[in-house]
């Protein structure tokens, strides 16, 4: 995974226990209690939804929960800001298309 270990003013993360979750059916971990986000993001994912009208890709944007670039299917529900929804072990998270899952 790819993650701050130190960071120069926050000093060392503290970190959740690890859990499992799934990503467009691949099995990934990540830190309970993290913003989802922060999970792909350390997993290497950086698109999180295609837009309806242009399919263009998006990702995070704001990290605060004020746009809508991050959202995502979460556990079968659309339109879920991912930065700011923690996680949790067994999660099925899944990369949104308009306002339904991508056909993987």
């Amino acid at each position: 995974m790819s993650r701050i270990e130190n960071h120069p003013i926050l000093g060392e993360p503290k970190k959740g226990k690890t859990v499992s979750f799934t990503f467009d059916g691949k099995t990934m971990e990540g830190c309970e209690g993290e913003p989802i986000a922060v999970a792909l993001k350390a997993n290497g994912v950086s698109v999180h939804r295609y837009t309806q009208k242009n399919h263009s890709p998006r990702g995070i944007f704001c990290a605060i929960g004020r746009c809508t670039d991050c959202v995502m299917v979460v556990n079968g529900k659309p339109n879920i800001r991912t930065c700011v929804t923690p996680l949790e072990s067994g999660m099925t998270i899944q990369t949104q298309d308009g306002v339904a899952p991508k056909e993987v």
